[in-house]
């Protein structure tokens, strides 16, 4: 497995994995990317701005996506709740991460999660957050084994309510 930054030729791949990701969201009624996001038009900014990952299987196919940045996060200034890292501190943010179907329940989400902590400790980042839709049990009970914590409840820039979960990276 080789974890790296995304290529704009294999956005028809990241969107296959996202639509997929859809899908079984939906098949669980869960209403989280239900309304046209994420997209191409945001994978490709993503990968413009360096943000966007792949994970690439020995055959290099690719298997899983998430975007992951250290630039601040503009929902996550106002929180119901406290951050355990004050927010005007730097700090590292995960979205849109995704597995491929074939792919899912081996894992491949906690080595994202620990290549983007590694990344952090470089840069003597101590902070990673994330949200997910209140409904979204699967990625609540991953992040929640991986050690973040439950901070509160931010909403994103089109309203919707979101809990907020940080990581002290030690």
């Amino acid at each position: 497995m080789k974890i790296q930054l995304s290529t704009i030729n294999e956005i028809p791949e990241i969107i296959e994995i996202i639509e997929d990701a859809k899908a079984y969201l939906a098949s669980l009624k869960i209403e989280q990317w239900q309304n046209g996001y994420p997209n191409v038009t945001q994978v490709e900014h993503d990968i413009l701005k360096g943000e966007s990952y792949v994970m690439l299987n020995v055959e290099n196919q690719v298997i899983a996506t998430s975007m992951f940045t250290t630039k601040k996060e503009p929902t996550y200034k106002i929180i119901e709740g406290n951050w355990q890292i004050n927010e005007t501190k730097p700090y590292g943010v995960i979205h849109r991460m995704a597995i491929k179907k074939e792919f899912r329940k081996l894992g491949l989400a906690t080595l994202l999660f620990n290549e983007f902590h590694q990344q952090l400790k470089i840069k003597n980042i101590q902070s990673l957050k994330i949200d997910t839709h209140e409904e979204n049990l699967g990625m609540q009970a991953l992040i929640k084994k991986i050690g973040y914590q439950y901070c509160g409840i931010i909403y994103t820039s089109y309203g919707a309510k979101r809990l907020a979960f940080e990581k002290v990276i030690q």
